[in-house]
């Protein structure tokens, strides 16, 4: 059982012949992708405030100094975002930062609102408003919060990390992997499509690496829910000297991930933070969401690369670039990728249930100039042109 499990009644069973066979795998037993895909978005940090203070992690802010975005803010970002031909409006912050922050919750309740989650639904309505998908990764949360949020957001996350009891989550305030696991699973009851991912180099052994794909791949197996697995290498940054793990280990660790995870399931790497050129052939067949208007706010000091740089990691792996929206194809509603009024190519996958509520369909399906750039790129004839 994992650490924190029992508390929130998590029942998932490794089986250790499975481990040991992850443990043998190679970059030699994985298939390359067919093709490489990204999302074009902008990042909105809702709020710099969290609950948390893993040692890793740069983008909280000390009570005192954490930022909440107005939403007026909110607007001007997600505007430029959808004039550059985004289509996806990233809204991340810290796990509950209303309950540490005296000054956060105070100014919440000023504004009128009961949460930061409730914060965050008006968000994501000014980001439909503006012709973005929201993808919200807002941490833990409990089922009833993603009933409340899912007809808002086109898909949602949170990184695992870890199912092992790591120093890097020490102190008076910290993550547990029981909390990671029922937030996955609480989505995957919903029926939310998901984005998690493990964390390389934090303390974990390999073992634990195994064991993290394998306990994602058994909540996936019950719910169908995870669109994509993210496999990110630690970085050094100003409040930690975490090694970046080598080259050979972060092929290794994307093979055990390829071979770990159903087909439907991509295995992505942030290519701002890892080699990601030679990551390809391990298995990885996404390259996440990339701003072209906005930092990454979670690593500031990584750029994210051009459209151009994309392409070449594509080139070098042989392989098609194309853009995708936040929600993965076989999650849309049957006649989503034809124009309004249309029925256009069903998914790769029909959905077996309603993934998408009436928000998110509604924009999908809108005849204008929004609904139009969703619809081509899913189609796979997006607004973007690569110069050669």
């Amino acid at each position: 059982m994992f650490p924190g499990a029992d508390e929130y009644g998590v029942d998932l069973t490794i089986d250790d012949a499975e481990v040991d066979r992850l443990l043998a795998v190679t970059p030699a037993d994985a298939d390359a992708p067919a093709s490489l895909s990204f999302s074009r978005n902008v990042f909105v940090p809702l709020t710099t405030a969290c609950r948390y203070t893993c040692t890793y992690c740069t983008y909280y802010d000390v009570p005192g100094e954490a930022t909440l975005m107005s939403l007026d803010e909110v607007r001007e970002v997600v505007r430029t975002g959808a004039d550059a031909g985004c289509t996806e409006a990233l809204f991340t912050f810290g796990d509950a930062p209303d309950e540490r922050y005296t000054a956060i919750h105070r100014q919440l309740d000023e504004w009128g609102y009961d949460d930061i989650l409730d914060y965050l639904a008006a968000a994501c309505e000014v980001a439909l408003d503006e012709g973005l998908l929201p993808h919200s990764n807002p941490g833990d949360l409990t089922r009833e919060a993603f009933a409340d949020l899912a007809p808002l957001n086109a898909s949602m996350g949170v990184m695992l990390e870890t199912t092992a009891d790591v120093a890097a989550h020490s102190g008076n305030r910290r993550k547990t992997p029981g909390q990671r696991l029922n937030t996955i699973r609480a989505a995957g009851e919903v029926g939310v499509p998901f984005t998690t991912g493990i964390l390389v180099g934090i303390g974990e052994t390999w073992r634990d690496r195994a064991e993290s794909l394998l306990a994602i791949r058994a909540l996936h197996e019950r719910y169908g829910h995870i669109q994509e697995v993210i496999v990110q290498n630690v970085v050094p940054n100003e409040r930690s000297d975490y090694e970046r793990p080598s080259l050979d280990a972060m092929r290794r660790v994307v093979s055990m991930a390829r071979v770990a995870l159903p087909e439907e399931v991509s295995v992505q790497v942030p290519p701002n933070l890892s080699a990601a050129a030679d990551l390809v052939a391990c298995g990885v067949d996404d390259l996440g969401g990339v701003s072209p208007v906005t930092d990454d706010y979670v690593n500031p000091d990584y750029e994210w690369p051009a459209l151009r740089e994309l392409a070449d990691i594509a080139d070098e792996a042989g392989v098609p670039l194309r853009e995708r929206l936040p929600v993965y194809e076989r999650f849309l509603p049957d006649g989503a990728l034809g124009p309004a009024g249309e029925t256009g190519d069903p998914p790769a996958t029909a959905p077996d249930r309603e993934w998408l509520r009436d928000p998110i369909t509604e924009r999908l399906d809108a005849d204008d100039v929004h609904g139009r750039r969703f619809r081509n790129v899913a189609r796979g004839d997006g607004p973007l042109s690569i110069p050669r």
